[in-house]
């Protein structure tokens, strides 16, 4: 099984590039976020073409999610918002087939630590704290993958002095997302030695691609039941070299049948 995330700040614009990529790696299931899309707007057909059936939450300009699968059993709809949170935005889409279950997230930047927009990120990750204990008692092998916007520590930032306490890398942030690991999820990309330097997202600013001045902060994790299966978690940076590309670089995960 091969399971995958991308940022593609856009759908629109880089449907091509996923459907390029998707032909080089196929996946069983893929977490797009930022598509950027209304629903009658969504590419189904196209993906529907090249093999892929999809789930997908939309919103025009802004935000948007969507699930692709492979394969013949169909994956059902398990939520397209976070319980209990009052929120418009078109962020979370969870599908579920037996006791495998898929959440894609695409979580709220934050903006600025200290503003109205950092609190309403960290509120949200509380919610979703709560969420994920339920969805792991109801599904023994689930996987949360998406933008998480959060560096989950200095391994994962070009520059930790500059991004000290900085908005994607301040210690609530963290602390947020090591409360939810702490449920019984593990970053899949941390279950194997990595090299130093490995990014997910670089600023489209200053070359910052180039100069790889990046941070890690799309994540794929997995519950306890997954994470013995697990043989292999990389970023793969080769999209983020095409022309008008996303910010983000696509990350995937295999696991053992």
């Amino acid at each position: 099984m091969f399971v995958g995330s991308w940022n593609v700040n856009s759908l629109k614009v880089r449907l091509p590039q996923v459907l390029a990529w998707l032909e080089d790696n196929p996946m069983t299931l893929l977490g797009l976020q930022e598509t950027k899309l209304k629903d009658a707007d969504y590419p189904a057909a196209e993906f529907a073409r090249a093999g892929y059936q999809s789930l997908f939450c939309g919103q025009p300009a802004y935000n948007g999610v969507a699930v692709l699968y492979q394969g013949t059993q169909p994956f059902e709809l398990v939520a397209n918002a976070l319980p209990g949170f009052n929120d418009e935005q078109k962020r979370v889409l969870c599908a579920a087939a037996d006791d495998l279950c898929f959440l894609n997230l695409y979580v709220p930047n934050g903006s600025e630590v200290g503003s109205d927009k950092y609190a309403y990120k960290l509120d949200w990750l509380a919610a979703l704290n709560d969420w994920i204990g339920q969805l792991l008692k109801d599904f023994p092998r689930l996987v949360v993958v998406g933008d998480f916007n959060v560096a989950p520590d200095d391994r994962d930032v070009h520059d930790p002095a500059a991004w000290h306490e900085k908005i994607l890398c301040s210690t609530p942030e963290r602390e947020a997302l090591r409360k939810i690991c702490a449920q019984g999820l593990h970053d899949s990309f941390r279950l194997f030695d990595q090299p130093a330097g490995e990014f997910s997202w670089w600023d489209y600013r200053a070359a910052g691609f180039r100069r790889n001045r990046g941070l890690r902060i799309d994540h794929i994790l997995v519950s306890d039941a997954l994470a013995g299966q697990c043989q292999c978690s990389l970023i793969d940076k080769e999209p983020r070299r095409n022309e008008r590309p996303s910010d983000h670089a696509p990350v995937l995960a295999e696991f053992a049948s």
